[in-house]
């Protein structure tokens, strides 16, 4: 068994194996070739936290496994640690034997920044210029550098409920090089992409902060109930999502599907654009949008991506079963 601790996680992951792992995995999905198990979440009664699991197979990938973990909101006032913790295990596909054991945290922010990568590398304009942040929390941080190296932004533009914190975006964006400007709501017009990374339980985005053209990622909406953009934005637009499941009943479409206003049939697989079946964006004034809900086989790419680095450079922890 391969053990692969959190601490190694940063020397083993970088950006682009995170990115083209998802991919890889969305494509897969779309191809029938790989699946999620249904996800189980519960609350413990227990430190007020919510723990759960996340799991699936990808036949082309020989990838089988679950995340364990969730939610210990008390964790950085009386720990030092961070709220979220979750360890992957990875198994053999052909025997059931566990494989591996892979720090979860890390690998989780760092693929949820690939998945609105992937959206942006294949449904974003190709002139697209201006990035536009709501959003400004630590996972907005990693959102952040993965939009900026996968495509050539020359500005960025950010919104938070808490302006304060924009300075964690500003900090991202001078470190690579691109001017940033902190702007009111409205102002997300100028955006030519827009990635929404926040906890809100409603619509921050409106249909008039928006031009034609514009691609939005929609990363912060994984529960029932919460809400980042309106249901009347997300009618007009082009939909795509990482599962269709997940985004009709907790993510961004789930408002408008209970409206009337879109039905499961109006989503796309960001796969099927991936595997060319879909053709994604088809004119320069076109509206689209990923619904990023977070699936338990983007985890399990990553884990293995890790793993496969850990063994090949003979930093791995190899113990017996």
């Amino acid at each position: 068994m391969v053990i692969v601790p959190e601490g190694m996680i940063a020397d083993m992951l970088t950006r682009k194996s995170a990115f083209d792992a998802v991919e890889n995995v969305f494509a897969a999905m779309a191809a029938g070739d790989a699946y999620n198990f249904p996800v189980v979440r519960e609350a413990i009664g227990h430190e007020d936290a919510l723990y759960g699991f996340k799991g699936g197979f990808d036949r082309a990938g020989g990838v089988l496994g679950l995340k364990a973990g969730g939610y210990w909101p008390h964790n950085l006032e009386r720990r030092g640690l961070i709220n979220h913790q979750s360890t992957v295990f990875l198994f053999d596909p052909d025997s059931g034997r566990v494989k591996a054991m892979v720090g979860g945290n890390l690998l989780t922010a760092l693929r949820t920044a690939a998945a609105s990568s992937v959206s942006i590398r294949h449904l974003a304009r190709k002139d697209a210029r201006v990035l536009g942040m709501i959003g400004a929390g630590h996972q907005a941080t990693f959102q952040l550098r993965a939009a900026l190296e996968t495509h050539g932004f020359e500005k960025v533009i950010g919104w938070n409920y808490h302006p304060e914190m924009l300075s964690n975006l500003a900090s991202v964006a001078e470190e690579m090089d691109v001017p940033f400007e902190a702007v009111d709501l409205p102002d997300m017009i100028r955006a030519d992409a827009i990635i929404t990374i926040t906890s809100s339980f409603a619509p921050t985005l409106l249909a008039e902060h928006v031009s034609p053209g514009t691609h939005i990622a929609c990363m912060g909406t994984d529960t029932t109930g919460k809400q980042e953009v309106s249901a009347d934005l997300l009618a007009g637009a082009t939909v795509f999502a990482d599962e269709v499941a997940q985004s009709v009943s907790i993510g961004e479409a789930q408002h408008a599907i209970k409206d009337g206003l879109l039905a499961d049939t109006d989503i796309h697989q960001l796969g099927s654009v991936i595997n060319s079946a879909h053709p994604g964006r088809i004119s320069d004034e076109q509206i689209t949008v990923f619904d990023g809900t977070g699936v338990g086989l983007q985890d399990l790419a990553v884990a293995a991506s890790i793993v496969d680095a850990a063994v090949s450079s003979g930093q791995a922890t190899v113990v017996p079963i």
